[in-house]
């Protein structure tokens, strides 16, 4: 371990407990990250199962159901962190990290709420409407192929982009992880 890193985990250790995300943001943390996980894996296999076919059907409504339920939870954790801050960095990370950790964690919420937001507004805008497990949700619009094409391109693309930042922030994960400086430890259920 290098002197940095070895400061870095001292510094973290030595921080109170404050210093790590509580219960209640661990939880949050891991089960959208599942869901999350699950409905991009879902959503990229689901465009390829041919049209008009009740496996179709399914399986779109499955994604929308579990769309709006991810919609919920992004909202409850964003509601969570307004009163409960996330613990602050260690000193000892250098600048430039803690920069690039805002900026992504930042966008990944961004990602977050609007990935749902876009999907609803694209099944507002045709004949199917969003049912979350059977229950129809209210339209915001009309069938309009122009303003569905629309919202579904943003919806491909967020997903694209979603998945890029999760793969910066697993990256970023590993590499605190290697390193062994507290980073990673703070969002694990049981401290390391």
């Amino acid at each position: 371990m290098s002197q940095m890193s070895a400061q870095a985990a001292s510094q973290l250790a030595s921080q109170p407990a404050s210093a790590r995300y509580g219960r209640a943001a661990i939880a949050l943390h891991w089960l959208s990250a599942v869901l999350i996980l699950g409905m991009l894996c879902l959503g990229f296999w689901m465009v390829g199962i041919p049209r008009n076919t009740p496996a179709r059907g399914f399986t779109f409504n499955l994604h929308k159901s579990f769309g709006v339920l991810i919609g919920v939870l992004v909202i409850g954790r964003l509601l969570w962190r307004l009163y409960h801050p996330a613990p602050i960095l260690p000193h000892a990370m250098p600048r430039w990290q803690a920069a690039a950790a805002r900026a992504n964690h930042f966008l990944l919420y961004a990602c977050m709420v609007l990935q749902p937001l876009t999907g609803y507004l694209g099944s507002s805008f045709n004949k199917y409407g969003v049912k979350v497990f059977g229950v129809a949700l209210p339209q915001w619009g009309w069938e309009d192929k122009a303003l569905r094409a629309v919202f579904s391109t943003l919806h491909g693309w967020l997903a694209i982009t979603l998945s890029l930042l999760i793969a910066v922030h697993v990256l970023a994960a590993c590499s605190h992880l290697m390193r062994r400086d507290g980073i990673f430890q703070r969002m694990l259920p049981m401290r390391s």
